[in-house]
C-alpha cells in the first residue's frame, strides 16, 4: 500500500511542478538569474547522472574498466560532433566489446 501512496504522491508532485511552470508570470521567467539557472541545471543533472551510472554500483564505488572505456568512447564521439544515437552506439559497442573480451 505504501508503494501506491509514493506513486500517487510523485504523480501529484510532477503535475504541480508542471502547473507551476504554466502559471508563473512571464516577468519572473525572463529574469537573468532564472534564465541562467535554467541553462545550467540540465547540464549539472545530466553530468551527475552520467557519473553515478559510470562509477557506482549500488551504494559503492565501482571502477569498471569496460564502463569507463565506453564513457571515454562517448566523449571522443561527442568531441568529433557525432549524432547522439551514434554516440550511444559507440559507447555501447566499446563497452560490450570489452566485456566480451573479459576485461
Amino acid at each position: 500500500m505504501s508503494v501506491w501512496i509514493a506513486v500517487i504522491a510523485t504523480g501529484l508532485g510532477c503535475y504541480a511542478l508542471k502547473l507551476a511552470g504554466l502559471v508563473t508570470p512571464r516577468r519572473v521567467l525572463d529574469g537573468p538569474r532564472v534564465r541562467r539557472f535554467t541553462e545550467l541545471v540540465p547540464v549539472a543533472l545530466l553530468t551527475a547522472l552520467i557519473a553515478v551510472q559510470a562509477l557506482a554500483d549500488g551504494r559503492s564505488l565501482d571502477v569498471d574498466p569496460a564502463r569507463l572505456a565506453g564513457l571515454g568512447a562517448a566523449v571522443a564521439a561527442l568531441l568529433l560532433r557525432a549524432p547522439f544515437l551514434a554516440v550511444l552506439a559507440v559507447a555501447a559497442a566499446v563497452t560490450a566489446g570489452l566485456r566480451l573480451l573479459g576485461l
